[in-house]
């Protein structure tokens, strides 16, 4: 009887544990936080529209539809972010391929910088473009500014 009541014991402290970490992450970040989903209209790409999705553990991931530059393919782009206060640096890094080949033609890494206004961002961004071989072929720095809104439940 008394191993039942302690195995019982376990296994409720362990059920509450699970389920006390099963929250919205949205509802808890702080009101100018990044953490969430973003839809951002990127005037300086190929494509204008992006998507972008900043985690709580400072890792980040941005997509776009990958028909929009019609000479290269690229990968979704995988990247790091830190914030002080509403102001946000990152940086990520996507992979291309050339559309008739299929063959490797380089990398893409674009730095950013975001201030976060509560469900809207506003930045500027650098990209650095390096060939197969590791070599950096150019830079861009953006002229017009990125905005952002955030994805929000109805």
């Amino acid at each position: 009887m008394r191993h039942s009541t302690h195995v019982s014991a376990i296994v409720i402290t362990a059920l509450v544990m699970a389920f006390a970490g099963c929250t919205n992450a949205q509802t808890r970040a702080a009101p100018d936080s990044i953490v969430g989903v973003w839809v951002v209209q990127d005037p300086n790409a190929p494509f204008p529209l992006h998507m972008y999705t900043f985690n709580g553990d400072g890792t980040m991931q941005q997509a776009n539809p990958d028909a929009g530059d019609s000479r290269s393919s690229d990968s979704d782009g995988k990247g790091i972010w830190v914030a002080k206060g509403a102001q946000v640096t990152g940086k990520w890094v996507e992979i291309t391929a050339d559309r008739a080949s299929h063959l490797l033609t380089g990398r893409t890494e674009v730095s950013f910088r975001f201030t976060v206004d509560g469900d809207r961002l506003t930045g500027t961004e650098t990209a650095h473009f390096y060939n197969e071989h590791g070599k950096l072929t150019s830079s861009f720095e953006g002229h017009s500014e990125m905005v952002g809104a955030r994805v929000k439940l109805p």
